[in-house]
């Protein structure tokens, strides 16, 4: 806070300014100012630079009929100037809204790796400790599964509905071998592969495989979606960042930032609404977006707000090792039935007593620990997400206020000074101020804006086609649902609110509310003897329950291609 001297001298000193601007506006006796100051700013040679005004009949913008301290070559020099100024005021005031998206994009993939891994990390557990004869030859599975899982989430063109189906069709030979037939055989790969295609028919894992898809289908899709988004939303504003501005623009900004330089006027700066009238014909094609980006941002808070139960990503992820243990319980249930429809299809295998793999315990990965959390208001994927859309909420209508943001934060004289009019030094400008967008130009007394920006165009077009994406992934009751009939396709249908058949709460192993605690990952492997405290959804309790590790299921829980994945354009 300045105390009353301080302000009283510091007041003075601006009057004392203006008052010299508006006196120097009459005539200017040297252009020495103007020539350090264009040596300074352009790195241009002073050589050939007026000592003091003379005329200047081969200006082009810049003309007075005052002696002036221009040259047609420092005029062309100031127009590029021009241009570059309004861009690098452009990219500060953009600045933070891109940082927002591409920070969030990239700590959005980070967890999601990181989810994959923990769900990998699950599922390979489960085959460890429960079924260990089988989890050496289950491993390759379960790590292309999650493979493919990442590969769809950030671009890919794979279909979930085969990756899953591949899952299951690799699982039941391995359940048949070794649970179904529990004496050691070792079955011959066209036996094997028989069984193999025989899955499908015989639905040994009952309606689970089905399940699996529906979940991954809501899940996935809309994350997808998410961080697609969010991708175009970092290209609309690196577009508008280097945008190319007309010839037309160009000499208005000419006239507004250097002009005055001409005239000696160094110090002073344009009008408000002269600076409105320039940078709003300037920017607008840019204000024509306006309507767009506040859809884009409304639609990217809805997909949000509806990613839960088994939409949300972490709780299909983290619980798919439960839907596993359920497919191959029945299997084991339903054996001796299964065993009859495989013998009639494939014939019975040649047996000879071999010893299994079997999973090892490691000693040297105790230190390497994976900590999971319960959902007791942890930093998670979707608190997260909800912080994001609450920041970019802010954000909606940047592009339809921005040319007057960069007048009244950049450019602009403070409200009552002397200011530039675009002829002279003025107490007001008298013109008539116009409004953003296209439409409102054509009154502009100081800009002529024609036709449309093709570029711009083409922006608009995108933010239509993922406003349409993200409205289609919100998932709504009656709306959307991936759901798979008899013959094994998957369609989108009705889709209802969540259920115990969906797995939002109880399932028959024990389904549980599991959430990735994100400041807690720490290794792209664990120790498997950890203990992991499991919260359950109905009685809110907290169950202990410990793992025997096995270091062979362990060696596939890495997952390195995810690291090397970047956001892909996806869809467009």
């Amino acid at each position: 806070m300045m105390d009353r001297p301080t302000w009283s001298v510091g007041y003075c000193c601006l009057l004392l300014l203006a008052l010299v601007v508006f006196t120097r506006s009459e005539g200017v006796q040297s252009c020495e100012e103007v020539r350090k100051l264009f040596q300074w700013r352009l790195v241009g040679a002073v050589k050939g630079l007026p000592y003091s005004p003379r005329p200047g009949p081969d200006l082009q913008v810049c003309i007075s009929e005052k002696p002036t301290c221009c040259t047609r070559k420092m005029e062309e020099r100031y127009q590029i100037a021009a241009r570059q100024d309004i861009q690098q005021v452009l990219q500060a005031s953009s600045s933070t809204l891109k940082f927002l998206i591409s920070r969030n994009a990239a700590a959005f993939q980070e967890t999601l790796e990181t989810l994959i891994r923990q769900a990998e990390n699950y599922t390979s557990i489960l085959f460890c400790n429960t079924y260990r004869n089988m989890a050496l030859e289950a491993a390759a599975s379960v790590q292309e599964f999650f493979t493919d899982v990442g590969l769809y989430l950030f671009g890919v063109d794979v279909n979930p509905e085969e990756f899953v189906n591949r899952f299951f069709d690799s699982l039941f030979p391995l359940v048949y071998n070794h649970l179904i037939n529990p004496a050691v055989t070792d079955s011959s790969l066209e036996h094997s592969e028989c069984i193999r295609m025989a899955r499908r028919d015989i639905s040994p894992f009952g309606n689970i495989p089905q399940r699996v898809m529906g979940q991954m289908g809501r899940s996935l899709l809309p994350s997808r979606t998410f961080l697609q988004a969010l991708n175009l939303g970092i290209e609309v504003i690196n577009t508008t960042d280097h945008l190319h501005f007309s010839r037309e623009c160009g000499r208005a900004l000419l006239r507004m930032q250097y002009c005055p330089h001409c005239r000696g006027l160094t110090l002073s700066k344009p009008c408000m609404g002269y600076c409105l009238n320039v940078v709003r014909g300037c920017l607008a094609h840019m204000a024509e977006l306006h309507p767009h980006w506040h859809a884009y941002i409304r639609s990217l808070e809805e997909l949000s707000d509806a990613m839960h139960g088994t939409y949300d990503i972490e709780h299909v992820l983290l619980n798919f090792h439960l839907l596993v243990n359920d497919a191959v319980m029945q299997a084991h249930l339903d054996g001796q039935k299964l065993s009859e429809q495989v013998n009639k299809i494939c014939g019975h295998p040649i047996r000879t007593p071999t010893e299994s793999p079997r999973c090892s315990f490691d000693g040297s990965k105790e230190k390497l620990r994976m900590k999971i959390s319960a959902r007791n208001g942890e930093e998670t994927l979707a608190s997260r997400r909800k912080e994001f859309i609450n920041s970019l909420r802010l954000h909606r209508t940047f592009y339809g206020g921005l040319a007057d943001q960069l007048c009244v934060n950049d450019l602009a004289a403070a409200e009552g000074l002397p200011c530039w009019d675009g002829e002279d030094i003025v107490k007001s400008y008298t013109q008539r101020v116009v409004g953003n967008g296209i439409k409102a130009q054509s009154g502009n007394p100081e800009v002529k804006v024609k036709g449309t920006d093709p570029v711009i165009n083409q922006i608009i077009d995108k933010l239509k086609h993922v406003i349409q994406l993200l409205q289609g992934r919100s998932p709504k009751p009656d709306k959307w649902e991936l759901h798979v009939g008899s013959g094994g396709g998957m369609a989108e249908q009705v889709s209802g609110d969540c259920d115990d058949e969906d797995g939002c709460g109880g399932s028959g192993s024990g389904e549980v509310k599991r959430t990735l605690k994100i400041t807690d990952w720490m290794p792209d492997e664990m120790n498997l003897s950890d203990v992991k405290q499991i919260h359950h959804t109905d009685g809110g309790n907290t169950l202990d329950t410990a793992g025997a590790g096995c270091a062979a299921a362990a060696e596939s829980m890495t997952f390195p291609l995810m690291g090397a994945l970047m956001l892909l354009p996806g869809l467009w």
